[in-house]
């Protein structure tokens, strides 16, 4: 384990000491998912863990053939599926979305490979309570594509970001980042899967400062208070 390493555990392991002291509830998340899941996957694992005192009441999907669905059925999460029909209404779709999270209970909406620009009538139902993890350091390479976009450009460094979800492309208040070096990845996929390794771990470390009430957004700057 290196310094890095050692660092986050020892802050997950204060979120974990710091909630069993006050005895805090878990916190409820509901998943939005499209695709494969594996971020899915890395939180449930550290849920079951103990990593994070948390629990999923809903992973929810617009295809419903994402295996992100099958992920949660064989952990018994309860899963909705509201596909958007093509040329349909995107804010009666926002509206939709946001009454199943809210019926789940949910307090924190994670995007986990979501691939679906959320209307403004689901973002206004959940104000600084929707997070996202992008696979670049934000600012840099929003968007689709952005482990191509860095391997293409020819930078050493790349990484992920955790942030907070507005009405831009990867524009809100970033919570957290992991730095990746990917000066020696020979192709774009070789780049995403290296990134990919940090983003299941800084996602569910993410979780577990939600969990523990850390997360304050001071000035439009996002403040762990541990």
């Amino acid at each position: 384990m290196n310094l890095v390493e050692e660092g986050v555990a020892d802050s997950v392991a204060a979120a974990l000491a710091v909630m069993a002291e006050v005895g805090r509830p878990s916190l409820k998340l509901a998943v939005l998912a499209s695709g494969r899941g594996s971020n899915l996957q890395a939180i449930v694992d550290n849920i079951e863990k103990g990593r994070i005192n948390a629990e999923i009441v809903l992973v929810l999907s617009d295809n419903p053939n994402a295996y992100a669905l099958k992920i949660a059925k064989d952990h018994f999460i309860t899963t909705q599926v509201l596909p958007f029909q093509k040329g349909g209404d995107r804010s009666k779709y926002g509206i939709a979305l946001a009454e199943k999270v809210t019926a789940s209970g949910a307090e924190l909406v994670v995007l986990a490979g979501f691939m679906r620009i959320l209307p403004n009538a689901f973002l206004d139902m959940f104000p600084q309570k929707i997070i996202n993890i992008h696979p670049a350091l934000l600012p840099s390479f929003p968007g689709m594509h952005a482990q191509e976009q860095a391997f293409v450009y020819g930078v050493k460094v790349s990484g992920c970001t955790v942030h907070f979800v507005d009405a831009g492309v990867d524009t809100g208040p970033i919570i957290a980042q992991r730095a990746v070096d990917i000066g020696s990845c020979k192709d774009a996929d070789e780049v995403a899967d290296a990134i990919l390794v940090e983003e299941h771990k800084l996602y569910s470390e993410v979780l577990s400062y939600f969990a523990a009430g850390w997360v304050k957004i001071e000035n439009g700057r996002v403040i762990i208070e541990k």
